[in-house]
This record gives C-alpha cells, structure tokens and sequence, in this order.
C-alpha cells in the first residue's frame, strides 16, 4: 500500500530557493519529492531563465518540467523593499535557503550564508556557484557544458577524432546532486546539535570528483586517456559490435570468468581464451581491433535478437542501443509502474518515479508552476503583523 504524501520524510521542512536553470532546480526538486516545500522565488516577468530554454513540452520547456516539479512560484522584485520585506519574512521561517545566483549577486543582495546564519542560526545556507567561492576562478560565470570543458570531461568524450558534449547536462546534475546530498545532511546534523550550517557546492569540483578514474588512469598510468566513442577506455571487449541484419549490440566481459565464457559458449572459439594477445583484460584492450574483428566475424552469422540470446545464455551483460523513443518505451519501465503523471500549466504530463524506492511510500510528484502562481497565497500567508492587508493588495504583481 502506498504511503500518504503526508508521511514523506521531509514534511515540514520549508525551502526557499533563489534558483535558476538546472544546478540548484535539480536539487531542490529531489527534496520536493521527499515532501518538502519548496518556494522558488522568481523574477516578476520572466521568472527562471530555464522557462525560455525551449518550448517541447506542450509549449513549456523540458528543462524546466524536469527540474520544477512540486514547487510554489513566487514573483518577487527583490530591489523592491516591500518585496524585499516579503523575502526576509519567508527566510526566517524557512528551514534550508538555497541559491545559485551569478558570482557576487547574492551577497550584494544582502543575502551572503554568514549574514542570514547570524540572524537565523537553524537555517542551513546552500550556495550552489560554477567554481567555488575563492580562487582565480569565483568570478567567472559559469555554465555547464563550460564547467565540462574545465574538468577535462570533453576532452576524453567522443570519438578518437572528435570531442564531445555528452548528451546531458552533466555538470549541472553532479552539483544538484551532492547540493541535494549536502542539505540532507545537514537536516541530520541539526536534528542532533540544534544549529544549522552554511554549505557551498560548486559545479566544477563536483565534477572534478566524477573525473577520478581518468584522473588516476592519467596521472599514474603514463599515458593520456583517448576518446574511445562508444567504447570502453580500458576495458576489452566492452562496447557496439555488429550483427548479420546490420543491428548493433554492446556487451561488456569484466572478468577473465567471462572472457572464457565468452569464447567458450558464444563465440564457439575455446581455444581463444588461451591466446596470447587476449591473455588478460590490459592485454585484450591493447588488441582491442582484432578482438572486435573476431566478435564481429561470429556475430554476423546471427540476427541481433540471436546475439542477445546467445550472450544472454552464456551470461554476459548485454545491451541493445535503444533511441529516447526506445526508452520510454521500455518494459522494465512499464512491468515495475515507474511512470506518473502530474501537472503543469499545460495539462498533464508524464514522468519517472525517483529512482530510491522505499516500500509502501511515494513520491510527491507535485506540478510544475506557473509564474507567480503562488504569489497571492504567499503574500497572505507571509504578510508583516502590522500590514495584512497593504501586502496582499499588491498581490497583482506576481
């Protein structure tokens, strides 16, 4: 049976997030869906610059339909001082307060982690930046594909001939993440010693810590690590090979287990496994051509369903190379009811669970908003005690 909304763990705990395109939004929508409140503060007009990203989901954009779900939108104009008020209000009755503004704005907005944990020490601060907050780089702006390119991820991405962005937003998702991670824990660390803390996670050393392997790969094995396309960089055979209908499939041998198993019962070639070349897994991938052209020359006796078949009853992990379609699609997906709908301004939409299952509860799933459309109810609710009625009349605005 599933659990009510109203049993998710973060019930109770309010966000007020200064936040815009996907670092931040990331990671206050995984604590919505935990049941958290979030206020998304939004400029009056525009709002979120994500909102004008594209226009693919019935006219709203998909990347702000990812990453807003569950939220409230509230217009304020923060140079206005009864906005201003508005904000100081939410922030004292707020739990967490997070922001990823440009290098210097919240600080010059008054708004910097010692100021508000010296007037609100259980509030926990989160600043989310491109490239920390000290050093050459603070103030240098800072979007994700750049932050990539910084890190050295697009240098060992693509093909041998040809760098390349992956296809998600890479950057953003590692620094939404360990924000998300960063605030739970200090929820944790507040529920024990009653104070809150000032966290700081920037998009650059996020990602700094994803690129450890290459790191050590590099650093310690003599060599660059090369663009293998869709390949493994050291791992053989790990990647596409092609079928006889001209499909392709992607297997993965991790072991010396498997490399036998592999010849043994898939490319019917036992005596291979003794080779001298393909004696261990170093030794595969340094003779990783000829290794494909062995896999291929057995493969294209067989359809791809029959490789995957093969392989399946050898063992071996296995793929097939399915489109964003393909995908949604797919029938993991739809055998464990991981799809829901929720709303937005234009209607329904549909989108995965979060990927934590725990038994008999459910995620929130709230609707993404619209702009400022949670701006009258916020006024009422966060009126100042001596002007209920001077802060809902300028409700209009948002």
């Amino acid at each position: 049976m599933r659990e009510a909304i109203g049993a998710l763990p973060l019930r109770g705990i309010t966000v007020v997030a200064l936040e815009q395109a996907v670092a931040a939004p990331f990671a206050t929508r995984q604590l919505a869906d935990l049941g958290a409140r979030i206020i998304k503060v939004e400029r009056p007009g525009r709002g979120d610059f994500a909102r004008d990203y594209d226009r693919r989901v019935k006219g709203l954009s998909a990347y702000f339909v990812w990453v807003n779900r569950g939220k409230e939108s509230v217009a304020l104009d923060l140079k206005d001082a009864a906005d201003r008020s508005l904000l100081d209000r939410l922030l004292a009755r707020a739990d967490v307060f997070i922001q990823n503004l440009g290098p210097g704005a919240a600080e010059r907005l008054g708004l910097a982690a010692a100021t508000l944990r010296a007037r609100h020490p259980r509030l926990i601060t989160c600043d989310v930046s491109g490239y920390g907050t000290d050093g050459p780089y603070r103030d240098k702006k800072a979007y994700d594909l750049l932050v990539q390119c910084e890190a050295g991820l697009v240098s060992i991405t693509g093909s041998p001939g040809s760098p390349a962005r992956p296809g998600i937003s890479v950057a953003d998702v590692a620094g939404g993440m360990y924000a998300y991670t960063g605030i739970l824990t200090a929820l944790y660390e507040r529920e024990r010693t009653g104070e809150g803390s000032a966290l700081s996670v920037s998009l650059f050393d996020a990602l700094a810590e994803w690129m450890g392997h290459p790191y050590f790969a590099e650093a310690y094995g003599g060599a660059p690590v090369a663009r293998s396309g869709a390949r493994h960089p050291s791992i053989a055979p790990y990647g596409h090979y092609g079928c006889g209908d001209g499909g392709r499939v992607f297997l993965s041998v991790q072991n010396d287990r498997e490399w036998v198993a592999l010849c043994e019962r898939v490319l019917r070639r036992p005596a291979l496994a003794r080779d001298a070349r393909f004696a261990d897994n170093p030794l595969r991938h340094a003779h990783d051509d000829e290794l494909t052209a062995v896999i291929e020359e057995r493969f294209a006796e067989h359809t791809t369903d029959g490789v995957l078949a093969l392989l399946d009853g050898a063992g071996i992990a296995n793929a097939r190379l399915r489109s964003v379609a393909e995908f949604a699609a797919h029938p993991q997906l739809a055998a464990r009811d991981r799809w829901r709908e929720f709303g937005s301004p234009a209607g329904p939409l549909r989108g995965l669970l979060p990927p934590v299952v725990v038994a008999g509860r459910e995620a929130a799933m709230g609707a993404v908003p619209a702009l400022g459309e949670h701006t009258a109810a916020i006024r009422a609710e966060f009126a100042a005690p001596d002007g209920p009625g001077r802060e809902a009349g300028r409700a209009g605005r948002g």
